[in-house]
């Protein structure tokens, strides 16, 4: 960065690595690091290292834990013949803020997107049909994101566990709550009216 200290320069570099920041911000971020207290700017690159090396993946759900398997995975009041498959780990913290889901997830650390680069192999749809396969499964609920990477991701995820006899169900999309219909979109009110169910 020019104009800039070495250090500073290197720091704004490495926060426009980050999703959603530009250069402007990164900028702010550094000069606010740089007038933090030494012991805090040590936590925080502390905490950052303890990211990459004390979480793992769960070798049952694929979700980032401290230890494997996962809290939920071990946690007998959970109904183990549900499967909730999610795209990323925070969409498991979504899910569980709801106080409605009981069973068990499995996250897939992405959805198929050709114009990625990103496969069925780069993904842990894999780990999926092995779990499926070898569990005794009632249900999959394929709670990919509404957007057309997140929907051909479910429908390979369903053409590949139709031979286990399994249910599999998708989230309903629609109209968010307090929402007008005068402000939705063509397919949000389609996918409304697809979802609609009796009263």
């Amino acid at each position: 960065m020019w104009g800039y200290p070495e250090p500073l320069a290197r720091v704004i570099e490495q926060f426009m690595k980050l999703p959603g920041i530009g250069p402007k911000t990164a900028a702010r971020l550094a000069f606010h690091v740089m007038s933090m207290e030494e012991t805090d700017v040590l936590a925080f690159a502390k905490a950052l290292q303890d990211v990459k090396t004390q979480l793992t993946e769960c070798s049952i759900c694929c979700n980032v834990t401290e230890a494997s398997p996962c809290a939920i995975c071990q946690d007998p009041r959970r109904d183990k013949l549900v499967i909730c498959v999610v795209q990323e780990p925070k969409d498991v913290m979504a899910m569980e803020r709801t106080h409605e889901y009981h069973g068990t997830y499995h996250v897939l650390h992405g959805a198929i997107s050709p114009m990625e680069g990103i496969g069925p192999q780069d993904i842990r749809i894999k780990e999926l049909v092995v779990r499926v396969g070898e569990g005794d499964i009632d249900e999959v609920i394929l709670a990919t994101n509404p957007n057309v990477e997140g929907e051909a991701t479910a429908m390979y995820i369903s053409r590949l566990l139709k031979p286990f006899h399994v249910k599999i169900t998708r989230i309903a999309h629609g109209l968010p709550v307090g929402g007008d219909l005068e402000y939705a979109d063509e397919v949000t009110l389609a996918k409304a009216l697809e979802g609609r169910r009796a009263l």
